[in-house]
């Protein structure tokens, strides 16, 4: 093995793992002031900086919410499926992988998770009765749940963009089928890919406005301050604080601080800057506050993911 692969391998590694631990630690920092409003969020902490848990959730210190939990519950029906089941959704040849994610998604739901979205439990529910694969489309399914799990299904296609497009549509498209969490979904996943293969600031930039140009409904300039679940609000707000701040504390405090569905918009900024950083870069004190079981959880699966990669990239090849 050359030293150029070897320093390849271990900052890829390195990129990747920032973005699964900095989506934690955004989920756990932001859910202590999840629907809460920036006022309130100044009046109580002044800014809210530390990783203390309580919320309305009154989670623990350190623990983290649906949006790291159901990324592992992905995560590992990607691993469990192989490389065989993307493959074949790739190539639409059968449905096998998709009820494996649908079979994980129902585990994770009767395991007791501390929340879960109106339309991800609607979604699992229809799953759970009904065997579908799809939901229908639907109007009132604009919210960032699809988006904000999908970093495993980016790990896992690293090397087939046909593969990632395919997949992230596919997890997403159980619960949420709407034109906008698609939208969303694609383009918060597009900016990771390219942060892992090594965008700097400048190229984050460029790529987050050609994505406005050609969806203008994100466009995130000036910003008007809405921090929801609607996909567009939290895409807005993602775009606009990574933009803003390239210092990773920077970025994922002020988003936190901006309320609403902050454990959310938290946690795609803490993915996408802690993609740009690595994992070398991040907080310690953040980093040590997380519960030792999903930073296990999340460095294993991280390490699969990226092997799934490297397994399809040699079956496109083979």
């Amino acid at each position: 093995m050359s030293e150029p692969h070897v320093n390849g391998f271990h900052a890829r590694f390195d990129k990747a793992l920032g973005a699964y631990l900095g989506l934690a630690i955004g989920d756990a920092l932001g859910a202590t002031v999840e629907f809460m409003r920036p006022r309130e969020i100044l009046l109580q902490y002044g800014t809210h900086r530390d990783i203390v848990g309580g919320g309305w959730l009154k989670l623990p210190r350190g623990q983290v919410t649906d949006d790291t939990t159901m990324s592992l519950a992905l995560g590992d029906a990607l691993l469990a499926g192989g490389v065989g089941g993307i493959a074949q959704l790739r190539d639409g040849k059968d449905d096998l992988l998709l009820r494996a994610i649908g079979d994980a998604y129902l585990a994770w739901w009767r395991a007791g998770p501390v929340d879960c979205g109106n339309t991800c439990r609607r979604g699992i529910l229809r799953f759970m009765h009904e065997g579908s694969l799809v939901a229908p489309e639907n109007e009132g399914d604009a919210g960032n749940g699809a988006a904000m799990r999908n970093l495993p299904a980016v790990l896992a296609t690293l090397s087939d963009l046909r593969a990632f497009e395919r997949l992230s549509l596919a997890q997403a498209r159980m619960t949420h089928h709407h034109r906008l969490s698609d939208a969303g979904t694609l383009g918060l996943g597009r900016l990771l890919r390219g942060l892992l293969a090594g965008d700097d600031q400048v190229r984050l930039r460029e790529r987050i406005a050609r994505w406005v140009s050609e969806e203008p409904v994100f466009r995130h300039t000036p910003y008007r301050g809405r921090a929801t679940a609607f996909v567009v609000d939290t895409v807005q707000t993602v775009l606009h604080h990574l933009a803003e701040h390239e210092d990773f504390e920077d970025a994922v405090v002020a988003t936190v601080n901006q309320g609403d569905d902050a454990d959310t918009t938290g946690a795609l900024v803490g993915m996408l800057a802690g993609a740009r950083c690595g994992a070398s870069r991040l907080p310690w004190r953040w980093l040590s506050r997380l519960q030792p079981a999903t930073v296990r959880a999340i460095t294993d699966q991280t390490s699969g993911l990226l092997a799934l990669a490297d397994q399809l990239a040699e079956v496109a090849h083979g």
